[in-house]
């Protein structure tokens, strides 16, 4: 008897150990940070495919959107942290600065984005052949050169990428045309270019009070704000959906899957995300 009541005790400490484990994680997750993968190439070159990063969720505050959402289970934010929905405030909120790169629930299908921040409530934004205009005053571009990738299958996902330099084979290089952009406040970041694209010149945009303009930084590839929610964008996003801010890349992977080492990328390790 005594040592069946022994085993069980061990199974009891067992059991214990790991629901005390899933809860701290769940708190650290929700209060602190959250991890993101990246799946797609709307931000290159300053976030790859593959690349994985901690989203700093203290940067603004909390909203519901700080709470996660467990896909696999059916379990969305608003489900947890519905009771904080619908008022566009936060607690312990603070203003994002323009520039950012943010991670943040899209206002319709609750799925996670990330993109950097453009717009400002009260700003007007627009892009005319190709470049951004800020509330009438054209944004500072300079040419840098042109980045560079493999043709070839990237992430789970296998997305090839696109490419200005024409139809590419498998393995050839692809490149796309670079300028760093400065934006007011004197944030630098790289934007790319693959061609003339519809997105190249758009209506002026005024960005209501409380909400935001986010757009990619490979701007011919990617789905944002300049695209209305109406139309499958992404529109204007709320304070409260704001999760938090990308700080640091702190593992990147270009294969399927982050076991396979060979497909590291150790130079973008701990990487700060400008």
């Amino acid at each position: 008897m005594a040592a069946d009541a022994k085993k069980g005790n061990a199974v009891v400490e067992t059991i214990k150990t790991v629901v005390y484990a899933l809860l701290i994680a769940g708190i650290f997750r929700t209060v602190f940070f959250q991890p993101f993968w990246i799946p797609s190439g709307s931000m290159k070159d300053t976030l790859l495919i593959g690349d994985f990063l901690f989203v700093n969720k203290m940067a603004y505050g909390y909203s519901y959107a700080s709470c996660p959402s467990i896909r696999p289970l059916g379990v969305d934010a608003k489900d947890i942290c519905g009771f904080l929905d619908g008022d566009n405030t936060r607690f312990m909120g603070s203003e994002p600065d323009r520039g950012d790169v943010i991670v943040f629930r899209h206002p319709v299908s609750g799925a996670d984005y990330v993109k950097r921040l453009i717009g400002l409530p009260g700003d007007t934004v627009q892009v005319r052949n190709g470049v951004l205009y800020l509330n009438g005053d054209a944004v500072k571009l300079e040419d840098d050169g042109a980045f560079v990738e493999t043709y070839d299958a990237q992430g789970p996902q296998r997305l090839r990428p696109r490419c200005e330099n024409g139809p590419v084979g498998t393995g050839g290089d692809c490149s796309k045309s670079r300028q760093i952009e400065t934006l007011p406040g004197g944030v630098e970041h790289s934007v790319l270019n693959i061609g003339n694209q519809s997105l190249d010149n758009t209506p002026v945009y005024t960005v209501p009070a409380g909400n935001y303009f986010f757009m990619g930084d490979n701007r011919d590839n990617s789905t944002d704000s300049r695209v209305p929610q109406q139309s499958g964008g992404v529109g204007f996003v709320p304070f409260e959906n704001l999760i938090g801010r990308a700080d640091r890349i702190v593992f990147s992977s270009s294969g399927r899957s982050m076991l396979y080492f060979w497909t590291w990328r150790s130079d973008r390790f701990f990487k700060a995300v400008m």
